[in-house]
């Protein structure tokens, strides 16, 4: 596979809608041609402890951030006819389609294919399938773990390497 968007949500709280940044890199060709990346005003609007703890964003990074509806209308003509990769689609995707319900957008059912599945198929040796332990055993050094973009862009390279 040569052409997808591989796309990172990280949230808020615990509802899939509270989407606070997004990270999205554009392979075309096999080639990373663009990245993208936002914070986003949650909906619903509050942190939760475990969140903050994990990516390190709270209520005043994002306070002064735009609406999902305005960040999607910039990542929408970027993704356009290419599937979807996240590591662990469930997640990504349930975040998609609840901010989509939140704000009363139709939903286009995007195609997602997912990373985690596949290393897990294609490398069941693994200590573990967690992003950066997958990432690190197709050849890329991660940093900035649960930074959206960072995670976009692992999830791109490893799925170069799988899909």
């Amino acid at each position: 596979m040569n052409d997808f968007a591989a796309i990172d949500f990280e949230t808020a709280n615990n509802a899939r809608s509270s989407v606070c940044s997004v990270g999205v890199v554009i392979v075309q060709d096999g080639e990373i041609v663009d990245k993208f990346y936002s914070l986003i005003q949650p909906e619903p609007n509050y942190y939760n402890y475990w969140c903050t703890q994990v990516h390190g964003l709270c209520r005043t990074d994002t306070d002064n951030a735009p609406v999902f509806p305005d960040v999607w209308a910039q990542i929408e003509p970027l993704i356009k006819g290419l599937p979807l990769v996240a590591h662990n689609r469930p997640f990504d995707e349930g975040c998609l389609r609840a901010v989509f319900r939140t704000y009363q957008m139709d939903y286009p059912e995007y195609e997602f294919l997912d990373t985690l599945a596949a290393s897990r198929r294609l490398q069941p040796d693994l200590e573990n399938h967690q992003l950066q332990t997958v990432a690190a055993a197709c050849g890329f050094c991660m940093e900035n773990h649960h930074h959206a973009l960072a995670d976009a862009e692992a999830c791109a390279w490893i799925a170069l390497e799988l899909l």
